[in-house]
């Protein structure tokens, strides 16, 4: 015959047992999400830097946007054909035009990017919080916030 304490032992050993399991199993889904979050911050990056840097905007919105781009900018209208129509004059008007980024960001499928954007090598140029949305590895969605950095301010920090 077992002994009361034995039960009790044969069902702890069994409570630890379930615990390890759901720990792994949550570290292995949080481990999934952490990789996911970088892959995208990679898209998002790479595209970013090809409109931005490289003044190439319909290779990058070829290579990196869905089929669906969706705009929260009030400003512009959905779609990928805005962006190509108004980014292509522009560079081509302002061909040292760039936005640097100073931080980028990740959880899950959105991507912050914190960005100082010039439209020439003079310009103090603007404070940017770009956040994208990617879905399949494709980015899908873009909202944006956009501040121009004074010529003096009340303090001595930075905006970056």
């Amino acid at each position: 015959m077992k002994s009361i304490g034995s039960g009790f032992r044969g069902w702890r050993a069994l409570l630890v047992c379930a615990v390890l399991a759901l720990a792994v199993s949550s570290t292995s889904r949080a481990h999934e999400s952490m990789r996911v979050a970088a892959k995208n911050k990679e898209v998002v990056v790479a595209f970013y830097n090809m409109i931005f840097q490289d003044h190439k905007v319909r290779e990058a919105v070829d290579k990196y946007v869905g089929d669906r781009y969706i705009q929260h900018n009030p400003l512009v209208p959905d779609g990928t054909k805005v962006l190509i129509e108004f980014m292509e004059p522009y560079f081509a008007k302002n061909p040292t035009a760039r936005s640097e980024i100073k931080r980028a960001v990740a959880e899950g499928d959105l991507v912050f990017l914190h960005v100082h954007a010039k439209s020439s090598e003079t310009d103090r140029g603007m404070a940017v919080v770009d956040i994208f949305r990617v879905e399949n590895g494709k980015v899908v969605e873009h909202w944006d916030v956009v501040q121009p950095i004074p010529e003096k301010a009340n303090n001595s920090n930075t905006m970056f």
